[in-house]
């Protein structure tokens, strides 16, 4: 029998349906169409630097918009040849990176993270690796330098959401002078603004230096449909010009390369400072005797809210709370300082590899 004739508006046609990660509340569908995923590939293609002679490690489930695009999506776009993982094991990724002779590599920050720090990546050849890229979440300066100084290899990030399929910024492949903190400057096809949460004006674009801090709002053709059967989510994340509001807030330099802040409803507010989690995680990291760490807020004894550290020990490590506080009031503000430290054996993360605050916010409310 011959194929059935297909006929429909790629501009309009539900393509996937991934779900958002549910970090900050309840899990939302995610309307992407294919014109939103095939626009995504071609608006990263360029930065990606991706050719048909590299193997790519994809570790990052497919389901998740993250792999879906960058992974799947590009690797079959440009021809590159793509080796599976079923889940990540760091003994497993290690193997088959070198046993493969995988080139170019997708990570989440969990995973730079044992990278830079463990100590059984020294026993692999991972000599074949040119790239790693990262994403899902904010990736440190300092985490991604010692990452790349291990390997002998580039380390890029970007940034994205499901909503935008995911990608809207990323680092290029070939420009070593944009900072590692940075998420680089917006992708093609894309119309980018930050707006005061406060005020809800844009924030003036800089003429030189880095401007004031606001919620980036994007726009382009990888923006989706909406939310399925949320019509009032939908309306809170897309205003009637076509601006997705991410709910994160970001800096631009004069340069036009976007830097994220934290996430508006991750922000700690300590009398009356805003204190980003995501700055204290990046510091805790680079204490030697820390494996892993998250950050939120909590009440103290007098009702305000204070940051508190939940830190994963390095095996062997003799760390205490005095010893947590002092190394982090020693390199930050005042009111940066962390207040309170738990141990944990493990942080709470999402497929991706993003920290579930909610979960660590949901059993500091059942532990009062």
């Amino acid at each position: 029998a011959s194929a059935p004739e297909v006929s429909f508006d790629p501009a309009t046609q539900l393509a996937v349906l991934p779900y958002s990660s549910g970090t900050t509340g309840r899990p939302k569908g995610v309307m992407l169409t294919h014109r939103n995923l095939v626009a995504n590939v071609c608006q990263i293609n360029p930065r990606m630097g991706i050719g048909a002679d590299d193997k790519l490690l994809a570790v990052l489930p497919f389901f998740h918009i993250y792999g879906m695009t960058v992974l799947l999506n590009a690797a079959l776009y440009n021809r590159a040849s793509l080796v599976t993982m079923p889940k990540f094991d760091l003994v497993e990724f290690l193997s088959i990176v070198s046993g493969q002779r995988c080139t170019y590599v997708f990570i989440a920050p969990p995973v730079a993270v044992a990278l830079a720090k463990h100590p059984l990546v020294d026993e692999y050849d991972l000599s074949s690796v040119h790239s790693i890229f990262s994403g899902a979440a904010p990736l440190d300066q300092e985490l991604g330098k010692a990452v790349a100084n291990r390997l002998g290899c580039r380390v890029r990030q970007g940034y994205g959401m499901s909503e935008m399929s995911p990608v809207s910024h990323a680092i290029p492949f070939d420009r070593d002078d944009i900072a590692l903190d940075s998420v680089g400057p917006s992708i093609a096809n894309m119309e980018c603004k930050l707006v005061d949460p406060a005020t809800g004006e844009e924030v003036a674009y800089p003429t030189d230096g880095v401007s004031e801090p606001g919620e980036l709002w994007c726009k382009g053709p990888n923006i989706m449909a909406g939310y399925l059967g949320n019509d009032e989510a939908t309306a809170e994340t897309l205003d009637g010009d076509g601006y997705l509001h991410t709910g994160d807030i970001a800096t631009v330099d004069s340069e036009g390369v976007v830097t994220i802040v934290d996430r508006m409803k991750e922000l700690i507010k300590y009398k009356g400072y805003q204190v980003p989690p995501a700055e204290l995680e990046a510091l805790l990291l680079t204490h030697p005797q820390i494996a892993d760490a998250a950050v939120i807020g909590v009440l103290d004894d007098e009702g305000e809210e204070v940051p508190k550290a939940f830190v994963v020990r390095q095996p062997g490590a003799e760390l205490d709370e005095a010893a947590v506080i002092a190394f982090v009031a020693e390199r930050v503000s005042p009111h940066k300082k962390v207040r309170k430290v738990e141990f944990i054996d493990l942080v709470p993360k999402s497929a991706a590899g993003k920290i579930l605050r909610k979960d660590l916010r949901a059993a500091e409310t059942a532990g009062r």
